[in-house]
C-alpha cells in the first residue's frame, strides 16, 4: 500500500470510519481536507450499477455546471468559412481546418476540448489515434459535433463537463475548486447527480447509484449517503 504524507493523514482523521455522509456534510468536510498549496479541484467518483461492456448500459454525456469548474478551458474548433468566423467571435482559442489537423499531427495538443462542424469530421477522423485516447475527439453525443458553434463554445467556457463510465462502471468528474463556497459546490454536485439519474439506462438493473465519493485532488475520499443523494426517491 502506498504511504500517504502527513497532510493526507491529518485530513483523513477528520473522516469518521464507516460513516456515510449526507451531501451537505460531505461538501463542508471536503473543503476542510484541502491542504495543498494550490487550489485543489473537488472531484466526485460515482460507482453506477451498470455493465459498460453492453452498449445499452454505457453512460455518457455532458452537463453544464451552474457555477463552472473554476478552470478556464482552452477550446479548439475545426471549421471553415463563416463557421470559422463564428467560432472566433464566440471565443474559441484556436480555429482551423487542414492547418489545425497538421498541427495536431505534429504533436500539439495544448487544449482541453475540441469542437467540430459535421462536415469537418472526415478530416478530424485522421486524428483518432491522437485525440481518442485523450478523450478529446469531437462527439455529437456530448455536443461537440455541431453547427451551433456559439452555443457549444459558450457552454464549454461556462463550465460544461463531460462524463463517461470507465470499464468498471465508474464516473469521475470535477465539480469545482476547494476555494468555492459550499453552496456552489453543493449546487454543482446536485446538478451532476441529477443528470446521472436522468440518463439511467433502461437496461440497468438493481441499485443504480452504488456509491458516491467526494474528494480533493490530494485529499482522502469522503463517502456520501446515496439514499439521500439529490434526485433520489426515498
Amino acid at each position: 500500500m502506498p504511504k500517504h504524507g502527513k497532510k493526507y493523514e491529518e485530513a483523513a482523521k477528520l473522516i469518521e470510519a464507516d460513516k456515510l455522509y449526507d451531501l451537505d456534510e460531505a461538501v463542508e468536510l471536503v473543503k476542510k481536507t484541502a491542504s495543498a498549496k494550490f487550489d485543489e479541484t473537488v472531484e466526485v467518483a460515482v460507482k453506477l450499477g451498470v455493465d459498460p461492456k453492453h452498449a445499452d448500459q454505457q453512460v455518457r454525456g455532458a452537463v453544464v455546471l451552474p457555477f463552472g469548474t473554476g478552470k478556464t478551458k482552452r477550446v479548439v474548433v475545426f471549421a471553415k468559412g463563416e463557421k470559422s468566423k463564428e467560432a472566433e467571435q464566440a471565443g474559441a482559442d484556436f480555429v482551423g481546418a487542414e492547418d489545425l489537423v497538421e498541427k495536431i499531427q505534429g504533436g500539439w495538443v495544448d487544449f482541453d476540448v475540441a469542437v467540430a462542424t459535421p462536415d469537418m469530421m472526415g478530416m478530424v477522423g485522421r486524428l483518432g489515434k491522437i485525440l481518442g485516447p485523450r478523450g478529446l475527439m469531437p462527439n455529437p453525443k456530448v455536443g461537440t459535433v455541431t453547427l451551433d458553434l456559439t452555443r457549444a463554445i459558450n457552454e464549454i467556457k461556462a463550465g460544461k463537463i463531460q462524463y463517461r463510465t470507465d470499464k468498471a462502471g465508474n464516473i469521475h468528474a470535477p465539480i469545482g475548486k476547494a476555494s468555492f463556497d459550499s453552496e456552489k459546490l453543493l449546487k454543482n454536485f446536485q446538478t451532476l447527480i441529477d443528470t446521472l439519474i436522468k440518463v439511467k439506462p433502461a437496461a440497468a438493473k438493481g441499485q443504480y447509484l452504488r456509491s458516491i465519493t467526494v474528494s480533493t485532488t490530494m485529499g482522502p475520499g469522503i463517502p456520501v449517503n446515496t439514499l439521500k443523494a439529490p434526485g433520489k426517491k426515498e
